[in-house]
């Protein structure tokens, strides 16, 4: 399994819930400390790094080194990305816009453009590229979320289209989770939901169960 924003949130329980089951897992995270952390955690049969996916160089070092350590990954999970904070659209910085496309877009791309030609030669493999509840519907205050879970949705079914037989790439929703990113927009609130762990518990295996017949499906963790 290869995830992207491993260092907290949905991605750290993630790779808790697919190692318990006894799945070697690559992961990378812009914060140095957590991936150390998690390499000291879950020892040398799995691979934590580093990585900026806005940063096509380090994707593409972050790949080679999941290749060398776990092998061409069976699923492949887009996770990675950043919400604005709670402002108007016409309110929101131009570099902050940028910063969201940049990682919630760019760096699913970069992510898609490395491992996606190793895959096709392994002739199997599953991509899950994480769009949103808003994503699939809009709210006031987050529009350049919006903007970029609804291009996820987009990106990935023209991406199920041109994927070869044996291969599948589907937009999944994981849902309303008790996040860090959740409380950026929630506040409080956001308590009322359930936490990463008790949501990895039951996405992980939805996530495994995907196959190549479900090509260009909009999935969702409450499916």
């Amino acid at each position: 399994i290869a995830i992207t924003g491993v260092s907290r949130g949905l991605g750290r329980a993630m790779v808790a819930e697919f190692i318990q089951r006894g799945h070697q897992v690559s992961g990378c995270c812009r914060d140095a400390a957590a991936a150390v952390d998690l390499k000291t955690l879950y020892g040398r049969d799995h691979h934590f790094q580093a990585v900026d996916v806005r940063d096509l160089l380090a994707v593409r070092d972050w790949r080679q080194q999941t290749i060398t350590h776990i092998g061409v990954p069976n699923l492949l999970l887009n996770n990675a990305a950043v919400i604005n904070e709670n402002a108007p659209l016409w309110k929101v910085p131009a570099s902050e816009f940028a910063e969201v496309i940049n990682i919630n877009i760019c760096g699913v791309y970069h992510v898609l453009t490395e491992f996606i030609p190793l895959m096709i030669e392994a002739g199997e493999g599953v991509i899950a590229n994480f769009s949103s509840t808003w994503g699939r519907s809009t709210s006031p205050q987050v529009a350049p979320y919006c903007a970029t879970k609804f291009a996820i949705e987009g990106l990935t079914k023209a991406l199920a289209s041109e994927l070869p037989p044996g291969l599948c790439a589907v937009p999944f929703n994981p849902g309303v989770i008790d996040t860090e990113m959740l409380r950026r927009c929630f506040g409080d609130q956001a308590s009322a939901y359930s936490s990463p762990e008790s949501w990895a518990a039951s996405a992980v295996p939805k996530l495994l169960a995907i196959t190549s017949k479900d090509n260009g499906k909009s999935l969702s963790a409450a499916d």
